[in-house]
């Protein structure tokens, strides 16, 4: 049945809908299944994701027609369709009257995923206006509050060096807790990956007080803050939150250097919006394992990374890992930067819409995949800065001298970048930065070629 006299107005102009505040606008990919037309098929969308069905309904009035979603701007050629959501449309919290992004997702993604008449539906890029922006979360804590812990400025505080305990699964209490320490004695942040939290082999009740302790000698040893992010995900909100609270007991005064790491891919929005309204005093690690299964840029359906990112943000993740913009080893490539500028800025462009914040806490830019220190000083060049958490697992415990020379070669990878230095001059001056060039060979050989003369490497 086409719809489109009903989901569609081609006449609305985005700037007035913009300007007057009272829609959530969607920007998506679209190619109709064969011998469906492009309208029809983008006002079945809309339909599906409002308030309409596949056929004429007794029940529909004039109060339902007032809030359909319309599409008002199609191009055909490029495969671009837009869709305005009225405010009212999304639901809001008994509680509090504040708004979700469960029901975004529900009524922007939710069915019109699986219709017969659409071959393939991507959400590139959304807007929210100012008023629906008011009543999304937003982090309760930034990378600002990780510089104060550090000692740093809390404007501009530069890179945070960072790894994640190695093999993926993790290790048994006692090695994993000596593994913090040595990366502790030259780096910053230390990161559970994602599978681990309470193994059998690795119990939280049995590890955590050895990393705690770890980490207390490593900042007595060094005169440095240090921080943990430790994973709290599961798949019961009273799990996530007795874990939550063992840590911070466990940590006890230097609790504040915790932060939550959640899975916010596989456990969904309501286990981000757990851990931000239980524990405000936390920053909220958003890590979006799985993410892939749909954000990969060879997909054609559900969602980008960006704007899982962005979605981010409004949840109230205070970092988000947005990959490495092709320089690691992850899907993706330089403009990715993207991403990272949506989340950490006040006002900005995105793919399809400028969106402002109004003050709103940023959202870090969290790097992880294959990063080392023969390949931050390209990144760093690539994004514009450093502001950013690393967490490089290969980096730091590949290196040939130790983690902590691993870490410290990140930083002064860091510092190279800043300085404006030649790399391998800086290496000359700098022992675990040029040792970083040993360590990872096929990448020297790639982005340095001739950095074995140059100093003095002869094996």
């Amino acid at each position: 049945m086409d719809q489109s006299a009903r989901y569609s107005n081609l006449d609305l102009k985005e700037a007035d809908l913009i300007k007057n505040g009272k829609h959530i606008l969607v920007a998506y990919t679209m190619t109709p299944a064969k011998g469906v037309g492009y309208l029809e098929a983008a006002a079945h969308i809309a339909a599906e994701s409002s308030t309409g069905t596949n056929v004429e309904v007794s029940t529909t009035d004039d109060f339902t027609k007032g809030v359909d979603a319309l599409v008002y701007e199609i191009d055909e050629a490029k495969g671009v369709m837009k869709v305005a959501y009225p405010n009212d449309l999304f639901d809001r919290n008994v509680t509090d009257g504040r708004a979700m992004i469960v029901s975004f997702l529900t009524l922007a993604i939710g069915n019109n995923q699986g219709m017969g008449d659409v071959e393939n539906l991507q959400m590139q890029d959304f807007y929210v206006p100012q008023r629906m922006l008011q009543l999304y979360d937003g982090p309760a804590k930034d990378i600002s509050d990780m510089w104060r812990i550090l000692g740093r400025p809390i404007k501009d505080g530069g890179y945070i060096s960072g790894t994640i305990i190695k093999p993926k699964l993790g290790l048994r209490p006692e090695p994993f807790a000596n593994a913090a320490y040595q990366f502790w004695l030259g780096g910053d942040f230390i990161k559970n990956d994602e599978p681990q939290g309470n193994q059998v082999f690795c119990p939280m009740k049995k590890v955590m007080p050895l990393v705690y302790d770890a980490m207390k000698r490593a900042q007595d040893e060094t005169g440095q803050a240090k921080l943990f992010s430790a994973n709290i995900t599961a798949d019961d909100h009273y799990e996530m939150c007795a874990r939550a609270d063992y840590l911070l007991e466990t940590f006890g005064p230097d609790a504040d250097k915790v932060a939550f790491l959640v899975d916010g891919y596989v456990g969904g929005p309501g286990m981000i919006t757990t851990a931000r309204r239980q524990y405000p005093n936390q920053y909220l690690h958003y890590h979006r394992a799985g993410h892939g299964a749909v954000t990969s840029p060879s997909s054609k359906r559900g969602y980008t990374a960006f704007v899982l990112a962005k979605m981010s943000r409004l949840q109230g993740a205070s970092g988000i890992h947005v990959g490495t913009m092709g320089f690691g080893k992850m899907e993706g490539g330089k403009d990715d930067r993207i991403i990272a500028y949506m989340i950490e800025r006040d006002s900005v462009d995105g793919p399809f819409y400028h969106q402002e914040w109004y003050g709103m806490k940023p959202t870090t830019p969290i790097i992880s995949g294959g990063m080392n220190a023969l390949r931050l000083p390209g990144f760093f060049e690539n994004l514009g800065h450093g502001n950013v958490i690393n967490t490089a697992g290969g980096g730091s415990y590949g290196h040939i001298d130790s983690p902590a020379a691993g870490a410290i070669s990140l930083r002064q990878s860091y510092e190279c970048w800043k300085a404006g230095a030649d790399p391998i001059e800086f290496a000359k001056e700098h022992k675990e930065f040029a040792r970083a060039f040993e360590s990872f060979p096929k990448d020297a050989d790639k982005i340095f070629p001739g950095w074995r003369q140059k100093l003095g490497v002869h094996k």
